[in-house]
């Protein structure tokens, strides 16, 4: 589920479904939603964590389908999360801490700083489930990244650790496992103090113009919405629960 608090001006907002290493369901994806959402004033940084071992497993499988099979992925949860990620003008700071899978990794191109631990992996499965990268990736990777590594990371899905996503730039410091939310914590403090105007302003300069990014997003969402019903995704699909049966 997603917890809520305040810690003076930041809101952590923690993912804390440690059964199911924090795969997110349409619930879980409105609560995020809705956090990111907020026009308070008062927060002045945001600070995504998880719980160790898991900062997501990305999507609940099982809980997607039946969502995209009744409203349809346009009006789906995750994209009013997905969208929220996109225009939000608070900074976001995460914390990884174990497992970032799907939208796990593909959220961290929108966050403005991100500490992991040593045991933190990152891996996008989309091709292998026959769909195609969301949140904006297949923009901001090979921004961050390059064309070569975001093509790894992307298309080939091969898995990062901490190390190599250092190296990839897409996220801020590797910390002791024991650190890294104290760590982002205090990096989200220190922004939350600072001048609220001049860091809006800021950041907003630094992101630059997001039209592209805005519809870049829509276009993924389309392409991803015909992606799940195609052959080639219903086969990877079923074959992924039956697996995901034989394992319980």
């Amino acid at each position: 589920m997603i917890e809520i608090e305040r810690d003076g001006a930041v809101q952590r907002i923690r993912m804390n479904r440690p059964d199911k290493k924090n795969a997110l369901t349409g619930e879980m994806y409105s609560a995020l939603a809705e956090a990111l959402e907020q026009r308070d004033a008062d927060i002045r940084a945001h600070l995504l964590c998880g719980v160790p071992g898991s900062f997501t497993a990305g999507n609940d499988i099982a809980d997607f389908l039946a969502m995209a099979g009744t409203v349809g992925i346009q009006d789906a949860p995750v994209v009013r999360f997905l969208r929220a990620l996109a225009t939000c003008e608070i900074p976001i700071v995460a914390a990884v801490n174990g497992l970032a899978i799907g939208v796990g990794t593909t959220m961290l191109f929108h966050c403005d700083m991100v500490f992991a631990s040593e045991r933190a992996l990152f891996r996008t499965p989309f091709l292998d489930l026959g769909l195609v990268p969301e949140a904006g990736a297949s923009l901001l990777a090979p921004r961050v990244m390059g064309h070569a590594r975001a093509f790894e990371l992307l298309c080939l899905g091969e898995p990062f650790d901490a190390a190599r996503a250092l190296s990839a730039g897409f996220i801020n410091h590797v910390v002791a496992e024991e650190e890294v939310e104290a760590r982002a914590l205090a990096a989200a403090r220190a922004i939350a103090a600072k001048p609220a105007e001049a860091m809006r302003l800021s950041r907003a300069l630094l992101w630059g113009e997001r039209a592209d990014l805005r519809a870049r997003m829509e276009e993924e969402i389309r392409l991803f919405a015909e992606r799940l019903a195609s052959k080639e995704a219903r086969a990877a699909f079923t074959a992924f629960m039956d697996r995901s049966r034989g394992s319980d």
